[in-house]
């Protein structure tokens, strides 16, 4: 072997995977640290605790984006969503419609049951239950939850509005502190949906625009959104993005880089940490499994980002990360939060605050 090799071959052979003792661990955290050390998706996670405390602790104060998709609420996450937000580890929602619905209808008293992906689906149907993989919700509280989303925004001022501000106004609504809305609201976290209408929220907002139809009412300014988020990338020193799936919203905060090249010529400057937990594939050519190197030749991702891409299901990664951080907590509190104070669609003002 020629002495170049042999150099190359003890570089490649630098560190080896190391066993993980369980006997030795004192909780989640120690074990995704373990994790680092280990191979194939269990050290993907692992290294997406690092990037996310590494985004928690930098001390540029990075704007961390958190995108959600795929059944979250009815796996059973929605305490850790809402603690996510009420802890202070992300500063900005992006979010399918689906799960901030499923969010109001837990609100306002519906449930997520234990079910069977093997159920008779003609019989649930005859009994008014919508199966969602092995969880049942009941189709007559969602019609009770979609007529009381159009009360609701019946009080809401006829004039044009982001999904931004309109999320506000539904969160101040609800006096839930397991919800995700309302935790949002109170903690002054901008909620952003932009395929909204692709969810029950939509069949909300259509009751209300039949009402509604022949006088002034709301209007969603999906394009707002768009103007809303460059201001947000344009005021962060440094971004940082965690995505739970795939979708709209991981397009969407991925193209606001884009976006603020274009309107704020933000050039360069992609998104420091990137994270993503997702059960989708690359090789299907699709944006959700898409990897986070290949948003790197768009400019979505720094060159030089900290990131890491775990092929595990949500119900199971997110809350092994989630109890990861707060059991190691001392590590990144306290963190400021981020006040973005609006008028209109315009930032005027993002400050540091408890």
């Amino acid at each position: 072997m020629p002495r170049s090799g042999r150099t190359t071959r003890r570089a490649l052979l630098k560190e080896p995977v190391r066993a993980v003792d369980v006997a030795k661990l004192r909780g989640i955290g120690d074990l995704l640290t373990a994790f680092q050390g280990t191979s194939i998706q269990a050290r993907n996670l692992g290294r997406c605790l690092e990037v996310w405390e590494n985004a928690l602790t930098d001390p540029k104060r990075p704007t961390i984006f958190l995108g959600l998709s795929g059944p979250l609420i009815a796996a059973g996450l929605r305490k850790v969503l809402r603690d996510l937000v009420d802890w202070g580890l992300v500063d900005v929602v992006v979010s399918t419609g689906a799960v901030l619905y499923q969010d109001i209808y837990q609100t306002i008293g519906g449930r997520h049951w234990k079910g069977s992906p093997a159920a008779d689906d003609v019989e649930l149907r005859r009994l008014y239950l919508d199966r969602i993989y092995d969880t049942y919700v009941d189709e007559r509280k969602f019609e009770e939850t979609d007529r009381a989303i159009g009360r609701i925004t019946d009080q809401f001022p006829a004039r044009p509005a982001s999904s931004r501000e309109y999320l506000a106004f539904l969160g101040e609504r609800f006096d839930d502190p397991e919800s995700i809305v309302a935790t949002a609201a109170r903690r002054g976290v901008p909620v952003f949906s932009p395929a909204l209408i692709d969810s029950s929220i939509g069949i909300g907002l259509t009751l209300h625009y039949q009402r509604n139809r022949k006088r002034p009412r709301f209007l969603l300014d999906a394009v707002r959104d768009n103007y809303e988020l460059v201001q947000i990338l344009a005021r962060s020193p440094r971004t940082a993005v965690v995505y739970i799936g795939g979708g709209t919203p991981k397009n969407w905060i991925n193209d606001g880089i884009v976006m603020a090249n274009y309107a704020f010529g933000r050039e360069g400057e992609g998104h420091h940490y990137a994270l993503q937990i997702t059960t989708d594939a690359p090789h299907w050519g699709g944006l959700s499994g898409s990897t986070l190197d290949e948003a790197q030749s768009w400019g979505k991702i720094s060159a030089t980002a900290t990131r890491s891409m775990a092929h595990v299901e949500a119900s199971i990664g997110l809350p092994l990360l989630a109890s990861a951080l707060w059991g190691r907590r001392s590590r990144w509190q306290p963190r400021t939060r981020l006040r973005f104070e609006w008028n209109g669609d315009e930032v005027t003002r993002v400050r540091r605050g408890r």
